[in-house]
């Protein structure tokens, strides 16, 4: 296995940047003493701050390892499902966003029991905490995996201590901590990797024309293949993939409505949330395509042996690049990780007490609220230190392809409750409970027979059913889990009394809400 020796300045910007990170948390620790100041910042963020923070939140050592890892071993592919998050939230993300900010106090999934009783909200709640931990262990992994080609030393106990640094700093800082780390981080993002990128196009005998002609002639480019077959991936696979997950993400995820709710106004967040969209995809375009000239780079350059996808771009930061940029790319990296973990572990303290502590111990005074929801942050950093250094033993191969895959097993027909809350008005409670319970008896007779255990020839299917095994791609469980929650939903719920709800939870509610805001706009201008 190879290790590269960094130089000691590129060790003592990484120290202080982590000390830095460090600095800002207990920089905002005398405003945490209330659950509302913890979660939500009291309004005192602006937008733009916001919309840095929806960025960096969703861009983790994911985007900045395993993109370049994907784009390295495989065509862009994989990138389709981040494009189709514009194109179907433009339309949406004004409505999504007031309504949130009208109907729930903290916790997204208390729209779901307002809208479809306690049974909603917790199946909702607990398919997002399952999502949150296998994307956190994921994250951990990738920075460990590149730490330990870079620096060397213990995986597990680089691990630790950033996993340690992270919950450290959400402790301290709370959420208004996290989001203006985020802000740090997105410049730092934009930098780095334009500056990587620089690097390997002009590095390249031949320059940019000569990466794009290596890239294409070994299949390195395009989104392909581009045939209606749902049985593998393919661009109309992840293209329906991708709508449901931008909903998913931008309208019930917990992570990305609680930045919502951090906004002062609802123009502000509508704005904020616009401009995380917007400089989201770019991001991951450009790491994407790093991974690309990083191939064709080394068609004339020598690879150690036994180096592994993800370490491929952490080899060439550490050997290629000149000391100090070394160190702050590395930095870069270590932000990434430490920003989407700590927006992650606020969201799950939220999710913790929110949904739960507060049911057990109703009626209870805010200061023990605010100690729970420390608490939940303590022990859900810890239990993705456990569920990353599985990650380790468990090896790397895929991991981009594993990340979209359990997504859309924990997506569990989300999206599919969300839509029928907001679009109809005739779906009932007890209908979406029976689609719930057919969803997640689908999704378990999907995954039990298409998952295979055991090591090379002998892998078996968990279940075996023969011709009736499910046989398209995992990634159209998650779609196919919504579709089911929609059709059975709705019509199980024409069996059942239509229910009495209040306009505020409807997007029809929204629309009569707005035509009378317009309508006293204009009453005010003709009266000026």
């Amino acid at each position: 296995m190879f290790k590269i020796s960094l130089h000691l300045v590129d060790y003592v910007i990484i120290v202080c940047f982590l000390m830095v990170t460090l600095i800002v948390g207990f920089s905002f620790a005398r405003r945490q003493n209330s659950l509302k100041s913890f979660f939500l910042a009291q309004g005192r963020v602006p937008a733009w701050a916001i919309g840095m923070s929806l960025l960096a939140t969703l861009i983790s050592s994911v985007t900045f390892l395993a993109y370049p890892a994907e784009g390295f071993t495989n065509n862009w592919i994989l990138l389709v499902q981040g494009l189709m998050v514009p194109v179907v939230l433009i339309g949406t993300i004004w409505f999504i966003v007031p309504l949130y900010r009208k109907v729930i106090g903290l916790s997204t999934y208390e729209y779901f029991e307002k809208r479809f009783g306690t049974f909603a909200r917790y199946y909702s709640s607990l398919a997002f905490v399952l999502r949150q931990f296998s994307g956190m262990g994921t994250v951990l992994f990738l920075l460990a995996l590149a730490l330990d080609a870079m620096i060397g030393g213990n995986t597990m106990l680089m691990i630790t201590v950033i996993g340690c640094i992270i919950i450290l700093v959400n402790l301290m800082g709370g959420i208004e901590a996290v989001i203006w780390l985020d802000v740090f981080q997105g410049f730092m993002l934009f930098a780095t990797g334009i500056v990587c990128l620089s690097v390997i196009l002009f590095s390249t005998d031949g320059g940019p024309s000569a990466v794009w002609q290596i890239a294409s002639s070994h299949g390195r480019t395009g989104f392909g293949p581009y045939d209606a077959d749902l049985t593998k991936l393919t661009f109309l696979v992840m293209a329906i993939n991708g709508a449901f997950y931008a909903i998913q993400k931008y309208g019930t995820d917990q992570t990305v409505v609680q930045r919502y709710l951090t906004a002062k106004t609802d123009k502000g967040a509508i704005r904020a949330s616009l401009m995380g969209i917007l400089l989201t995809v770019p991001v991951w375009m450009l790491f994407m395509f790093i991974g690309t000239a990083l191939f064709a780079y080394y068609q004339h350059h020598s690879l150690p042996a036994g180096i592994q996808a993800p370490q491929v771009f952490p080899y060439f930061i550490a050997t290629k690049l000149p000391v100090g940029v070394t160190g702050l790319i590395l930095s870069a990296m270590i932000s990434a990780a430490i920003c989407s973990l700590s927006a992650d572990l606020n969201s799950l303290a939220a999710v913790g007490v929110e949904d739960y502590y507060k049911k057990i111990r109703r009626n209870r005074p805010d200061k023990e609220y605010l100690k729970a929801g420390k608490w939940t942050v303590v022990i859900s950093g810890l239990l993705a230190i456990g569920i990353g250094s599985l990650y380790i033993k468990a090896g790397s191969e895929g991991v981009l392809g594993i990340v979209f895959t359990l997504y859309a097993i924990f997506s569990g027909g989300i999206v599919g409750i969300f839509m029928l809350g907001i679009f109809s008005a005739r779906a009932n409670r007890q209908g979406v409970n029976i689609g719930i319970i057919t969803c997640i008896v689908f999704t378990a007779y999907a995954f039990l027979t298409s998952t295979r255990i055991g090591t090379g020839a002998e892998k078996h299917l968990l279940l075996d059913l023969g011709k009736y095994n499910f046989g398209h791609d995992k990634l159209m469980l998650g779609v196919y889990s919504h579709l089911v929650v929609i059709g059975v939903g709705y019509v199980a719920s024409l069996f059942f009394p239509k229910p009495v709800l209040d306009k505020n939870l409807l997007y029809t509610g929204w629309k009569e809400a707005r035509k009378i805001e317009r309508n006293a706009e204009k009453v005010t201008l003709r009266a000026v």
